[in-house]
C-alpha cells in the first residue's frame, strides 16, 4: 500500500493531474479544494503527508498550516509562488516540512514527496522488529522509533527535517557540518548556494531546543561554511 495523501489545492484540473500521476508512481492521494475541508480532514488523521498550496479560496494556506500543526506534526509540503522567497520563508517558519515553486514538474514532486516520507520514517515501519534505540544527549532525549524528542518532560514538536537535523548533529558533536552536507543528507536534494531552507531548518531547531542548562549555545553558526552541535561547557 502506498502512503496515503491530502492535497489541499483550489484548482480541479491540477489535483486531477498530479493525483492521476500520484497514483502512478504508487502515492494515495485525496483531493480537496478549501482551506477549511484541509484543517478538517488533517485533523482526522490517516495521511501520511499533506500537499498545502499557499492560495486557497477561503482561507490563506499559511492559516492552514498554523491550525494543523497545533493539532498534528504530519508533514506538510507547501506549493508557493515561483520566485516568492517570503511565502517559502513564512511557510517553512510556521512548520512546514519543505516547499515546492509551481509550476513544477511532477516528477520532482514525487521525489520531494519520498524524500519527505524517508524522513518521517513511514517506510520503515514494519521492516524490522528491532526498536530503534534511544539517543540522549544533556537533557534532551531522541527516541528513534517514534521519531519525537524530549527536553527533560517536555516533547518538543519538531518537524521531520528538524529531527534529522538534530539527529546528524548528535552523530557529529563538535564537528562542523557544512550547508552542502545538511541539505544533501537532511533534505536528500543537490545543494544551491541560493536556497536558504536548511537555514531556517536550523534556526527553528534551536529556536525550540532552547541552549543548554548552562546556558551555553546549542547549535553555533560557523560563517560561510555550516553549523556545529557544541556539547554543554
Amino acid at each position: 500500500m502506498g502512503a496515503r495523501l491530502l492535497l489541499v489545492d483550489d484548482d480541479r484540473e491540477l489535483c486531477q493531474l498530479v493525483s492521476t500521476y500520484l497514483n502512478e508512481d504508487g502515492f494515495q492521494p485525496t483531493a480537496v479544494h478549501t482551506g477549511a475541508e484541509g484543517v478538517e480532514r488533517a485533523i482526522q488523521g490517516g495521511f501520511q503527508l499533506i500537499i498545502l498550496d499557499v492560495m486557497l479560496p477561503d482561507q490563506k494556506g499559511f492559516d492552514v498550516l498554523r491550525k494543523i500543526r497545533q493539532q498534528t506534526r504530519t508533514p506538510v509540503l507547501m506549493l508557493t509562488a515561483k520566485g516568492d522567497d517570503s511565502d517559502r520563508i513564512l511557510g517553512l517558519e510556521l512548520g512546514a516540512d519543505d516547499y515546492l515553486p509551481k509550476p513544477f514538474n511532477p516528477r520532482e514532486l514525487a521525489a520531494r514527496l519520498s524524500a519527505i516520507l524517508r524522513r518521517s520514517g513511514w517506510q520503515c515501519e514494519g521492516t524490522s522488529t528491532l526498536r530503534p534505540p534511544r539517543v540522549r544527549s544533556g537533557d534532551l532525549e531522541l527516541d528513534m522509533a517514534t521519531r519525537s524528542v524530549r527536553k527533560g518532560e517536555e516533547e518538543l514538536k519538531l518537524t521531520s527535517a528538524e529531527f534529522d537535523l538534530l539527529r546528524l548533529f548528535f552523530a557529529s558533536p563538535g564537528r562542523i557540518l557544512t550547508r552542502e552536507l545538511l541539505v544533501e543528507s537532511v533534505l536528500d536534494r543537490k545543494f544551491s548556494p541560493f536556497d536558504r531552507s536548511i537555514d531556517l531548518h536550523v534556526s527553528n531547531l534551536r529556536r525550540k531546543l532552547g541552549p543548554h542548562p548552562d546556558c551555553s549555545e546549542r547549535i553555533r553558526s560557523v560563517r560561510g561554511v555550516g553549523y556545529l552541535y557544541a556539547w554543554p561547557s
